[in-house]
């Protein structure tokens, strides 16, 4: 509360414009009382300006998406959207309040959110002998690929995805895991 004034701030997850209308329609339907409801976006990955937005939604020009997208840029968070609700409490707050109110709100909302680390990964199928299953395994959990099937046949196969950065680091320690004994197949995008 700032002068009377409530300022409700929600945070959620947007790949696309369609994903920010939702949330934005979403965030309206449940503050119809509100007398703005600002927004700004992220689409992209952590400080990425490619796929950016912002609305004041009536507020003076500049008083509060661009405060509410400067605290998201500056978060290390991207494929986010944040609304802000604002109940007038009848006491005009000035310029400078605003830009607190607006960036201050998307700021503490986002210490209260916790966040996941998106990993670009490459899909893979490994055939690998029983004789190296293990070994296989413990490299897979050590560079944290996880496995999303396993068949037991007369060979091990195991289909997993890999950080598309340490393709090459992996490919390397599985040949030298198993004696070079592993056929790898790449989805055809891993290039």
């Amino acid at each position: 509360m700032v002068k009377r004034s409530r300022f409700l701030t929600s945070l959620g997850h947007a790949a696309d414009e369609s994903d920010v209308r939702a949330f934005i329609a979403s965030v309206r339907e449940d503050h119809p009382g509100a007398t703005h409801h600002c927004w700004a976006y992220n689409l992209g990955p952590p400080g990425d300006t490619a796929r950016i937005g912002m609305s004041d939604d009536g507020e003076p020009r500049g008083t509060a998406g661009r405060p509410m997208l400067s605290a998201l840029l500056h978060a290390d968070i991207g494929e986010v959207v944040a609304v802000c609700a604002r109940y007038y409490g009848g006491t005009n707050l000035g310029t400078g309040g605003l830009v607190r109110a607006y960036g201050g709100g998307v700021r503490g909302a986002l210490e209260q959110t916790a966040t996941l680390d998106k990993v670009d990964r490459v899909r893979l199928r490994i055939s690998v002998g029983y004789e190296h299953a293990d070994a296989v395994e413990r490299l897979l959990t050590r560079m944290a690929a996880p496995v999303e099937d396993r068949s037991y046949t007369e060979v091990v196969r195991l289909t997993c995805g890999i950080d598309r950065e340490l393709r090459a680091v992996f490919l390397q320690s599985l040949a030298d895991a198993t004696q070079g004994g592993a056929e790898v197949e790449c989805d055809p995008d891993a290039a």
